[in-house]
């Protein structure tokens, strides 16, 4: 198996991961915590494989989280779009700051997100979200360096297999 063919496995693997991980029901009072799972993803491929993530993709990838979760279509669809366009503008410069100060631009691009689905949901006539959802991009930025060192891991074992294999 080739280099790039292997990094698209762990790519996919990634975001179907991160797909189901967002249908995990968690108990009433911690749901409004749950970090944004397919954001986190796009964003560490965003940095790391600039080639394989473009905007249409964020979209795509946000159509399939829409249908999933029974959301207004469109709604997640846009906010990964504008999130990978801000990760992949910056992405340069983001790839080689510290794991604090990466943390923080997380934390900053989930903080975007949640604010879009603020608006949306205000133009969509829907409820206001919860006051203790504003935590979850902050429980987001927590947990950046675990997915990070995470995937990391996998794409250096994936690509260490894919040169042995060449």
């Amino acid at each position: 198996m080739n280099r790039m063919r292997a990094q698209g496995w762990a790519f996919w693997a990634g975001i179907v991961l991160a797909l189901l991980l967002m249908l995990i029901p968690l108990p009433a009072t911690i749901q409004p915590l749950k970090p944004y799972w397919p954001a986190l993803v796009l964003i560490y491929w965003s940095l790391e494989a600039t080639d394989r993530v473009n905007i249409g993709l964020a979209f795509c990838i946000g159509l399939a989280a829409d249908l999933l979760n029974g959301a207004l279509l469109g709604d997640q669809a846009l906010r990964l779009a504008v999130l990978v366009f801000i990760a992949l503008r910056f992405g340069s410069r983001l790839r080689f700051f510290p794991m604090c100060q990466q943390a923080l631009a997380v934390w900053l691009l989930l903080l975007n997100n949640h604010v879009l689905q603020a608006l949306i949901r205000a133009f969509a006539g829907d409820p206001p979200m919860p006051a203790l959802s504003w935590l979850a991009p902050a429980v987001g930025a927590v947990i950046w360096p675990f997915v990070f060192l995470l995937f990391d891991d996998v794409n250096t074992r994936v690509r260490g297999k894919g040169a042995k294999a060449a």
